[in-house]
């Protein structure tokens, strides 16, 4: 089966099959997609930024939030991607923020929503880790691991390497934060990424962090890495990992 991922800033995914658009984290702030032609924008300060990376982005079947904070969610975003039959996801201080539309979840459900099942993981900072602000504490904010197509696949979140890591299984894409302010480093992320071994790794949340770096402390461990351009579409085939842009 053929599927598709695209990635924008920070932590916004969509995966896309022949019977599913899904989104990971979607929010629109403006500051990401300065160099980036394909927005659209259809209203600015000082109203609410109200845009989109690009300008035909599919309705979604369903949607998947991390957390509360505006670089992972924003109700005007969700307004533009969303209708009526779409299944928002996300924890409860989410809904605080977006309303009844929202489905609650905490970590370690186990969901099936149109065909796709979803474990919702863990995902927080710890004293211990690496990264240097603690915003995002145990029970507020989950990750998420999907399969999909035959394909598993696990969006991390804003998180530390933490222990519940090691119960996730055989995993084909993971996108893991590498920022190291608000979430994991370049090191702690190359730590995790040989805990979760997963077929291919895709770093997000950049911030002030070099992807590159991430790559080259990955080389010779026999996991694929890839660095997405901002919309870039990766294509990933029947032979696994046949990828092209488009």
């Amino acid at each position: 089966m053929l599927l598709s991922i695209q990635w924008y800033p920070p932590a916004w995914v969509q995966i896309k099959t022949i019977n599913h658009v899904i989104y990971i984290d979607p929010s629109y702030l403006k500051k990401y997609y300065l160099d980036h032609p394909p927005k659209v924008e259809f209203s600015t300060w000082p109203d609410e930024i109200d845009g989109l990376p690009n300008a035909n982005m599919e309705t979604g079947d369903l949607v998947l939030i991390t957390h509360q904070h505006k670089d992972h969610v924003k109700k005007v975003t969700l307004d533009r991607i969303t209708d009526e039959n779409t299944v928002i996801l996300a924890s409860e201080k989410v809904k605080d923020m977006i309303g009844d539309e929202v489905r609650t979840v905490s970590p370690v459900d186990n969901l099936e929503i149109h065909n796709v099942k979803i474990k919702v993981t863990n995902a927080y900072n710890t004293p211990e880790g690496s990264s240097t602000r603690k915003l995002h504490h145990p029970g507020d904010g989950v990750g998420y691991l999907l399969e999909i197509d035959g394909y598993k696949i696990y969006h991390a979140g804003d998180t530390d390497l933490i222990p519940e890591m090691d119960d996730l299984g055989p995993v084909d894409v993971a996108f893991l934060p590498i920022g190291g302010t608000y979430t994991m480093n370049i090191d702690e992320a190359v730590d995790a990424t040989l805990k979760i071994k997963p077929s291919l790794v895709i770093p997000i949340h950049h911030l002030n962090a070099d992807p590159h770096e991430f790559a080259r402390k990955l080389r010779g461990k026999n996991i694929k890495i890839r660095i997405l351009d901002i919309g870039e579409v990766l294509i990933l085939g029947e032979c696994f990992f046949n990828w092209k842009k488009i």
